[in-house]
């Protein structure tokens, strides 16, 4: 059993990346972030790469990332496609073949209520993007990894609106942009809970954090009238109280990235830069975590499942 009061630390809600990097030196560490050239993932990438990491961002759209991370030092851009295991199997053999290791990986990248979409054999796209992509990258760069790395899955607040449909993955029937976004982001907390058991003494460890709510480009789905409805925004446009800035919002990634208090909890959930709570209410901003989300039989079966369908990961 987790003792909150053992992991509480100086870091907070209103922390933010470079707050939870302040005095930390990174040099000769090697950092994958996905998503790194936006949002959370931008923050993320500038603040470790200011403590001083070499910073690897694979990136679909690469021109883009590129113009986005000019002027950033120790910072890298690789074309990857999460949605195309054939792109993430490119992208991780020319990564081994460097024979380099890699002490941080952010799982960042992501999307969010967006229409249906299919990809592969018919996969969802919240699914296939946000845990499948994720799920072989890991597995296959699971060599570059050592007993001192960290594997971080930015989750979300949002698996409150679902469990894994184990009936309907992809939804076949009735598709809801938020289910199959909550669903995904299940799926990233269990990932990481199982992956931190297989890995055990010898392997990396490997967290999901929360990390708030923030305007950011994932909510590019989402039309602007939208927002307000949703509580996101104020009358004139400003983020609701509650909100955290994009800086914040990285924190808490690059806090179980980095943070000595998580030695010995791998597996776990993070938000505000401490180890969630179980969720109390429905209150998603509030957070904390529900109990389909850390359910070891449950992540074992999403484990051996994912693996069956990208090929990657049997153990």
């Amino acid at each position: 059993m987790i003792d909150h009061q053992q992991t509480h630390t100086a870091f907070g809600p209103h922390s933010t990346a470079d707050d939870v990097l302040a005095g930390i030196d990174l040099t000769g560490s090697t950092a994958l972030v996905t998503g790194g050239y936006s949002g959370l993932g931008l923050e993320a990438t500038r603040a470790l790469a200011r403590a001083g990491a070499q910073v690897i961002v694979p990136a679909r759209r690469a021109a883009t990332a590129e113009r986005t991370l000019r002027g950033l030092h120790r910072v890298e851009v690789h074309p990857l496609d999460l949605a195309d295991l054939e792109s993430v199997r490119t992208f991780s053999t020319q990564f081994l073949s460097t024979g380099r290791g890699l002490d941080i990986v952010i799982n960042g990248a992501g999307v969010m209520a967006c229409r249906e979409t299919r990809f592969g054999p018919g996969w969802e796209a919240h699914f296939a993007i946000n845990h499948l992509g994720h799920f072989a990258l890991v597995n296959r760069l699971r060599p570059a990894l050592s007993a001192g790395s960290r594997v971080v899955a930015v989750a979300s607040s949002g698996h409150f609106l679902s469990d894994i449909r184990w009936d309907d993955l992809h939804f076949r029937t009735g598709y809801d942009r938020w289910l199959a976004y909550a669903q995904s982001k299940t799926a990233n907390a269990l990932f990481a809970r199982h992956l931190d058991r297989l890995a055990g003494a010898n392997g990396p460890r490997a967290f999901a954090v929360h990390p708030g709510s923030i305007l950011t480009p994932l909510q590019r789905h989402v039309p602007r009238e939208e927002w307000a409805q949703l509580g996101w925004v104020t009358a004139d446009g400003r983020p609701a109280d509650g909100f955290k800035t994009p800086g914040q919002g990285a924190a808490t990634a690059v806090w179980a990235a980095t943070s000595p208090a998580l030695d010995a909890h791998g597996g776990a959930y993070c938000q505000d830069c401490a180890i969630a709570e179980p969720a109390k209410s429905d209150d998603m901003l509030v957070g904390g975590v529900k109990p389909w989300a850390t359910d070891a039989r449950s992540a074992a079966r999403l484990w051996a499942l994912s693996a069956e369908l990208t090929g990657v990961g049997g153990c």
